[in-house]
């Protein structure tokens, strides 16, 4: 594939389809959306209104560090604090796809409606890449950025159009794509997070109790595994607790799984064999966390099991 030639060919459609208008799109500081904003503000410049939105869903000082990241690039994002209309709308919700089709429609039709109808913008500027519409048409998994392939028109429903430039590659050619653009090493090689963010790695009600453990857990884990090689790698909440021990006390505490993997596309993962010593390390840093007593190491590929566990 001649990812230059890509490049400038989505430059131009984005061009030719927002004309003058203006558009509009969230950047999450993943590979796909960091593509995605780099190609609409080449073809557009100032008339690309870029906005991270802070959903309470995302990692240790994560928007803070993005919107900094972009700014050294000369890209201006704006900061939208909506954490209370995200942890309103998961509040009491159990099932997975009830609470991605939450996260979904606080998104789409609560915060990103007000921007669009705040900046006038009529595109939607999105990082839909090609795993996300397969899985989302095969059954297996609702991804949270895909609207048009599940029969939603987003401008009769939202009120703008969606232009998709990266709905034909995977994720390793969306690397390719940022290397060629010239992003930063560590936007290049972020390891892939869900759009839902940690909302699909807490198994049941997502509470902002349950969030600071899985917060801290994903910080233990990304700093121990960051030189791993892998893929991917995770932790997630279980929604199930376990008898401990804690200064010499019973406690019915929380439980971690880890999750470490190899894979190209993420259509198709293995498990990568950490050493020993890694794991205990991993283990007696996790159960440290207040109220966690358990960690737990996933050995499952994929298939049978996906990626993330919501």
């Amino acid at each position: 594939m001649d990812y230059a030639q890509f490049i400038q060919q989505q430059i131009e459609a984005i061009r030719n389809t927002v004309g003058e208008a203006l558009a509009i799109n969230a950047l999450s500081g993943g590979v796909d959306s960091a593509v995605v904003t780099v190609l609409g503000y080449r073809a557009l410049g100032d008339r690309l209104k870029t906005f991270f939105v802070d959903n309470a869903l995302m990692r240790h000082g994560e928007p803070e560090s993005v919107v900094g990241t972009f700014a050294e690039m000369g890209i201006p994002v704006e900061l939208i604090d909506a954490r209370l209309e995200f942890l309103d709308a998961l509040r009491g919700l159990h099932d997975p796809e009830e609470k991605r089709q939450a996260i979904t429609e606080t998104f789409y039709r609560k915060v990103f409606a007000r921007l669009v109808q705040q900046t006038g913008a009529k595109f939607l500027l999105h990082g839909t890449i090609l795993t996300d519409i397969e899985e989302t048409v095969a059954g297996i998994k609702r991804q949270h950025n895909i609207l048009s392939q599940l029969g939603i028109d987003p401008e009769k429903q939202y009120g703008y159009k969606v232009i998709e430039p990266l709905q034909t590659l995977r994720k390793d050619d969306v690397r390719q794509v940022a290397r060629t653009l010239g992003l930063p090493p560590q936007v290049v090689s972020r390891i892939p997070f869900p759009g839902p963010a940690l909302a699909a790695r807490i198994v049941g009600e997502v509470t902002p109790q349950r969030l600071e453990t899985v917060r801290a857990a994903t910080a233990i884990v990304e700093e121990e595994l960051a030189d791993s090689g892998a893929f991917q790698y995770l932790a997630v909440l279980l929604g199930d607790k376990a008898t401990g021990i804690r200064d010499g006390k019973r406690e019915y505490g929380q439980i971690i799984v880890v999750r470490c993997i190899h894979s190209t596309d993420a259509r198709t993962a293995t498990i990568v064999e950490l050493p020993w010593e890694k794991l205990h390390r991993i283990c007696q840093r996790i159960t440290a966390i207040p109220g966690v007593n358990r960690c737990l190491y996933d050995l499952t590929p994929k298939p049978p099991a996906t990626v993330e566990y919501v």
